[in-house]
């Protein structure tokens, strides 16, 4: 687990930085979803986007209840910096993006994980983020699969209408 010494950065810009990083997954889940053609695949990207949806909803309420009166205010750049799921061209491979993804989801297990510490006076807080954490690493398991599947197919050359990751 790579450590991220939360603690040198206010709670209310980790709890943005984690909201963010819960949108941006959830938009690149939804965009990829969009575009494979393998049902099975697309399913299983539409439960991401809408587990990312969740976590944001749950986070946006933790932010709310710890600093009533302040506004959401996601920042286009986030104090800690995670991985970031980018692609440009449509000739990149799923699985690539896929490993992208899997990077994230591991980055945001450890995030998780480190700003459960934070909350030692609030069990229930506590405990929600430590769930959090163990259901980004169940993310990265599912990715983890799909992506493994796609690299034999790619390894093999078969032509799969899976996607188009145009803008």
């Amino acid at each position: 687990m790579k450590d991220m010494k939360l603690k040198k950065y206010a709670l209310a810009d980790l709890l943005l930085t984690a909201i963010k990083s819960e949108i941006d997954s959830r938009t690149i889940y939804s965009r990829v979803a969009q575009r494979v053609k393998n049902a099975f695949l697309k399913e299983r990207l539409e439960f991401l986007a809408l587990e990312e949806k969740k976590h944001q909803k749950a986070l946006e309420g933790l932010f709310n209840q710890r600093f009533p009166g302040q506004a959401v205010a996601v920042p286009a750049k986030p104090v800690v910096p995670l991985p970031e799921i980018r692609f440009q061209d449509e000739a990149v491979p799923l699985s690539e993006i896929l490993a992208q993804a899997m990077k994230a989801e591991q980055a945001a297990h450890d995030f998780y994980l480190q700003l459960a510490e934070l909350f030692v006076d609030d069990a229930e807080k506590k405990n929600l983020l430590l769930y959090f954490s163990m259901m980004e690493m169940g993310h990265y398991k599912l990715l983890d699969l799909e992506r493994g599947s796609l690299e034999r197919l790619e390894e093999y050359g078969e032509e799969q209408e899976l996607i188009h990751v145009g803008p």
